[in-house]
């Protein structure tokens, strides 16, 4: 791997996120919020109905590391029916890694899912370690599961900010990581709630498939680019909200 800009030469995924540390800068209100997507070179975020197909091992390494700078992951429905996460860090020495940085060795598990249709046999709840919160609009209740969950009902849907907010407030989530989908990334911006994406660009067309960002913006969003790597023809861009 190498680093286009800012400043050109060797690197790598470790050595670039080696003194990245979101959680020092959360805002009064809500987390600091970044962003983290693979693509294709057209645009698209999943290639047969996921994402991963999309991304290197080198992408799978940036998300895994990206995993240990935060308080929490946030993803929608969408993304957990398609994906079927399991434990998000499960490898002992980079949970033993967020307890030296002063984090838990397990993120929180944050789900926005506003009519509650979740993949309630995926992996993740069956992890007993593993913590996880869902904010929905739904009055149903879950079944039993071996994770520990929470549930945060908001009246008609779930409003993100909101959820931020309680986040912070009653969670001390100081650092929020969201892994998609295109719609939670449309909302989130509009809202203007995220500070950075974290863009991995796969030398890859598809032509078919949702984008990133699927709705329209009330504005234009500017952003500035923090860092470009480079592996492999596939594109590594940190990107902050001007």
């Amino acid at each position: 791997m190498r680093r286009l800009l800012p400043d050109p030469g060797p690197t790598s995924v470790e050595e670039q996120l080696d003194g990245y540390r979101p959680w020092e800068s959360p805002h009064t209100e809500r987390p600091f919020l970044a962003m983290n997507f693979a693509a294709t070179v057209d645009g698209r975020a999943t290639i047969g109905g996921t994402s991963g197909a999309i991304g290197s091992d080198q992408d799978t390494q940036m998300l895994a590391r990206l995993r240990t700078r935060f308080d929490a992951v946030m993803i929608g429905a969408g993304t957990m029916r398609a994906e079927r996460y399991g434990r998000l860090v499960s490898n002992p020495e980079q949970r033993a890694g967020r307890e030296r940085l002063g984090l838990s060795p397990e993120p929180l598990m944050v789900i926005v899912s506003g009519r509650l249709d979740l993949p309630w046999d995926a992996p993740l709840f069956g992890e007993e370690e593993a913590e996880v919160l869902v904010f929905t609009a739904a009055a149903d209740e879950p079944p039993a599961v071996a994770a520990s969950l929470q549930l945060v009902r908001h009246e008609h849907r779930v409003d993100l900010a909101a959820a931020l907010a309680y986040l912070r407030r009653e969670r001390g989530v100081r650092a929020l990581l969201s892994e998609g989908g295109p719609r939670l990334h449309s909302e989130l911006q509009a809202a203007e709630l995220v500070d950075e994406l974290f863009l991995t660009v796969a030398p890859k067309l598809s032509g078919a498939g949702p984008a990133i960002l699927e709705g329209e913006l009330a504005a234009v969003a500017s952003l500035r680019l923090a860092w470009l790597l480079e592996a492999e023809s596939e594109l590594f861009a940190r990107y902050q909200r001007a």
